[in-house]
């Protein structure tokens, strides 16, 4: 089924981490001896068929290039404003020799099993259609403002992870059609589903989490050392 796919990995990582209250992106905090970028980059690294990675950081991001990265096929690109315009940049940087799919995964989400990845791009290319990793919702969820005003049933919903995984042109002309309409694109589904198109829903582990807040870096810390153990036994 993979033997002559071509995918490329898209690392959008332009953000400045505001809500950690840092005075650089929350990508280059370390947790032990690396960044999370550069364990984040590692996890993609061990991806079977993975022929490039395309890291999107900001035009002042002064601390990519003093990463170790040589190990790595790791691309620069220049970031955009919003999570889509990276996005949008690195496919555009790879229109010469564009791949067949393209996988996007957040640079804050360290966590990741690379068995999830490795089953949702298996769960796309056998059904030939682009997807995402995601996990059940298992709290009750209130609909309001200031005050509960309903409780939303919770059978149908997911929560949204990444990598999200999808042929690259249709993710391309789904993100430049989204642009050119000015809609809200808060991930690369939501591009692909304003477009008409289908987003498969794979299982995933709830614990691939994304650092957003001081309390996610605390949890992150703990179970990437966790992680370390179980390999280590």
């Amino acid at each position: 089924m993979m033997n002559n796919i071509t995918i490329a990995a898209v690392v959008p990582a332009a953000g400045v981490g505001a809500r950690m209250g840092l005075n650089h992106p929350k990508q280059y905090l370390k947790i032990g001896d690396k960044t999370v970028l550069e364990h984040t980059l590692s996890k993609l690294a061990k991806v079977p068929k993975l022929d490039k990675i395309y890291v999107a950081v900001s035009e002042t991001d002064g601390y990519f290039a003093e990463l170790d990265l040589s190990a790595l096929a790791v691309t620069r690109v220049t970031g955009g404003k919003e999570r889509a315009d990276s996005v949008l940049n690195a496919l555009l940087a790879m229109q010469n020799t564009p791949p067949d799919w393209v996988l996007v995964h957040d640079a804050a989400r360290p966590l990741v099993e690379v068995s999830d990845i490795t089953n949702l791009i298996e769960q796309c290319l056998t059904h030939q259609e682009g997807g995402i990793l995601a996990s059940k919702v298992k709290d009750t969820i209130k609909r309001g403002t200031s005050h509960s005003e309903e409780t939303v049933p919770r059978e149908t919903l997911w929560q949204a992870l990444t990598p999200q995984f999808f042929p690259y042109q249709q993710l391309l002309t789904a993100l430049q059609q989204a642009r050119q309409n000015k809609l809200q694109v808060t991930d690369e589904a939501s591009a692909i589903e304003q477009a008409g198109q289908p987003v498969r829903l794979v299982s995933g582990r709830s614990d691939n989490i994304k650092i957003t807040t001081p309390e996610d870096y605390a949890l992150a810390s703990f179970l990437m050392s966790q992680q370390s153990k179980a390999r280590s036994l």
